[in-house]
Parts: C-alpha cells; structure tokens; sequence
C-alpha cells in the first residue's frame, strides 16, 4: 500500500479520520463510496460558496460580519470535526460563514493596498496548481517523514498564533506577526508560513487519494472539502498579509 500511515498538520484531516468511515460489502453490492472526481466537485461547490458570500460582504457597511464569520466558522469546523457524517450539511455552512469574513478582511486590506486581493487570489490559485501538478507528477510525495516535518512546522506556527492572541489580552503582540511590520525578518517569517500552509495542500491532496483509495463512505467527499478549504483560506490569508509587509517597503 502506498500509504502506509498517515500524519498531517492540518487539524480537519488526520491519521483517524478513516477510522470508523470505512464500507461494508456484501457479495458484489457495494455502498457509494468517495471518489477523487466527487472530492473536487465538492470543493468547487464549497468555493463557489465561499467567493459569493465574500463578494456580498466587501463592503465597508459589512465590516460586522468577520467575527459571526470567524467565531461561527471555527463552531461549524468543530462540530465537522467530531461529526464526519454532517459534512454534507455543515461544509456548505462553514463556506458561506468564511466568507462573510473574508470578504471584508478583504476589503479592509484592499483600501489600504488597492489591488492586493486580486494579487493574492491569483497567487493562492496558482500555488494550488503548480502543487497540485507536482504531486500527480510525483515531483513531490507526501512520505511519512514529509508530513510530519509539516505537521512538526504547524504545530510550532500554532504555538505563535497562540502567544500572540494571548498577548492581545494584555495590549501586547508579536510585531513579526503584524501586516503592517515590513522589516525583514517579519517578511522572513511570513514567506516561511505561506510555505508550510502550500505544502499543507500536498497532505491534503494525499489524503483525499487515500479516502478514494480506501472506499471511505461518499459523505467524506464533503469532509475531503473541506480540508482542502480550511487550508486554502489559511493560505490565502498570509499571502495577503505577506502582499502587504512588502508593499509597505
């Protein structure tokens, strides 16, 4: 089997996401089952989703929505988490709440940097592209040490996010973190996080193969969805921030 175990930073797909998915076949009947096709239209539908509720609220009178989008995403993530099965209801859910959020995010940061949105769609686009061509062509494969140096890497990025939101209780911050902080070290790290949520997408790419692989039930299409959007809202969000350390130099 070409996949022996299974890691991945991503906190939506890990080693027991399968666990209790799997199919029972009797004789030659067989249950649905998850393809790779059924996965990708499943993304779409959860991006095409996502990009209409971002169009709605880009806006400056629809500033309100982030934290209902943010805080209301993180609950439907979490109950998608733990409940695999409601992934064909609370996906679509979880799309449409990001991106109330990204919508005006969006907007915030293109009023400041005109024109960076659209940089930072089309960079997220062409990054999921190239690497998803890498890894059909075998240019890059998601071995066992690979996800784990990932995952090693996402755990210590948490770590930050999680001091710096804790700081913010205390009117403090990490200042590499801030968008607005252009000094080299801070683009270092931010270039450095928009490589680890890229190479996310391989893991993500991985285990969707292995659910189709492994006849995972039909409602994991859904739950291969999003993973793929978790991370790719992940990526999206620190090139933008990376967009606009580097114009602010």
């Amino acid at each position: 089997m070409k996949h022996i175990s299974y890691r991945t930073g991503n906190p939506a797909l890990n080693s027991k996401a399968f666990a209790s998915q799997s199919n029972s076949r009797r004789g030659a009947e067989m249950l649905e089952v998850m393809t790779i096709k059924g996965t990708v239209d499943k993304t779409a539908m959860g991006l095409f989703l996502l990009v209409f509720s971002a169009y709605y609220t880009f806006s400056p009178e629809m500033t309100y929505f982030i934290p209902i989008g943010i805080f209301g995403g993180l609950i439907v993530a979490i109950i998608t988490i733990f409940k695999k099965e409601w992934s064909p209801i609370t996906v679509p859910i979880y799309a449409i709440l990001e991106g109330l959020a990204l919508g005006s995010i969006s907007y915030i940061f293109n009023t400041t940097y005109e024109g960076i949105v659209v940089q930072a769609i089309g960079l997220t686009i062409a990054i999921l592209a190239s690497l998803l061509l890498a890894y059909r062509s075998g240019i890059i494969k998601a071995t066992e040490n690979f996800k784990l140096g990932v995952f090693a890497a996402i755990g210590g990025i948490f770590l930050l996010y999680l001091a710096s939101f804790i700081m913010s209780f205390f009117g403090a911050s990490i200042s590499v973190l801030d968008p607005t902080n252009s000094s080299l070290m801070s683009i270092g790290i931010s270039l450095f996080i928009v490589v680890i949520a890229s190479l996310s997408l391989v893991i993500d790419f991985d285990f969707i193969e292995e659910g189709a692989e492994k006849g995972a039930p039909k409602y994991m299409e859904w739950y291969g969805a999003f993973g793929l959007l978790v991370t790719l809202i992940w990526l999206y969000l620190e090139i933008l921030k990376l967009l606009a350390k580097i114009r602010n130099r």
